[in-house]
């Protein structure tokens, strides 16, 4: 009788088991191997992408805080460069009045002007007799210079003297009158109530007969003693200018 085949198969198939087995077991353990590491891999790459995120995040933050920087930093100082805003100016009217002061004396200026190639003497003649003259229609400005110590009337009573240097203005007519005075020196003379050589007795050559000399004498010390204070007034230099240019001395 043959030995039987099958105890042969049965081990044949339980060392087939057993190697797919170990196989199976091999494979598990590889595909778990290869899953840990999987999933290692993937753990660590997620790792990496999160702290490459963490960075990102720290680098746009570290960017935007240095943006505000740079920001904050370029407002300062275009705080410090920016000028003020101009300040509205105000009307100056100190400006205003000194141009008009100013405007005012260049005016006189160039009205004195007219007066500037005259003397002083000149410009007073002309403005007493402006002011004070009985006739400004004349011909001709006369001036006489009376020194002190001179008689009022030397003619028939020259009993009493001038005390002061006097200025004797008169028109070219008798009718034009005349005007005796001293000048202060401030603006201001001293007027002498007497008429012209010659007109003392009212147009008469020689005074009345009977005239006494003691009466003669009060009159004369009443003008002397009774002068006029007069202050002269400027007037307008187109007129004095033209009194100037008739002026005889």
């Amino acid at each position: 009788m043959k030995p039987s085949k099958l105890p042969y198969l049965y081990t044949v198939l339980l060392l087939l088991v057993l190697v797919l087995v170990g196989c199976t077991n091999s494979t598990n353990e590889k595909s778990k191997e290869d899953s840990s590491d999987t999933s290692t891999a993937s753990t660590s790459d997620q790792q990496d992408e999160e702290a490459n995120e963490n960075d990102q995040v720290d680098k746009t933050d570290d960017e935007s805080e240095s943006k505000r920087e740079v920001s904050a930093s370029a407002s300062n100082n275009s705080e410090e460069i920016t000028p003020d805003a101009p300040e509205t100016e105000e009307p100056n009217t100190s400006e205003e009045t000194t141009t008009d002061k100013d405007t005012t004396d260049t005016y006189e200026n160039e009205e004195n002007d007219l007066l500037a190639s005259y003397s002083v003497e000149e410009i007073e003649y002309a403005r007493v007799w402006l002011q004070l003259g009985p006739n400004h229609q004349i011909d001709g400005l006369y001036v006489r210079k009376i020194p002190a110590g001179t008689t009022l009337e030397p003619d028939y009573f020259p009993i009493v003297s001038y005390p002061e240097d006097v200025v004797q203005l008169s028109g070219s007519r008798i009718v034009d009158g005349s005007v005796t005075y001293s000048s202060n020196g401030d603006g201001s003379i001293n007027v002498y109530n007497v008429p012209l050589p010659g007109r003392w007795y009212g147009g008469a050559p020689s005074p009345p007969e009977g005239l006494d000399e003691g009466e003669m004498r009060e009159e004369l010390e009443n003008i002397i003693n009774n002068t006029e204070l007069v202050y002269v007034n400027p007037g307008e230099d187109d007129a004095v200018k033209k009194l100037i240019d008739l002026i005889n001395e």
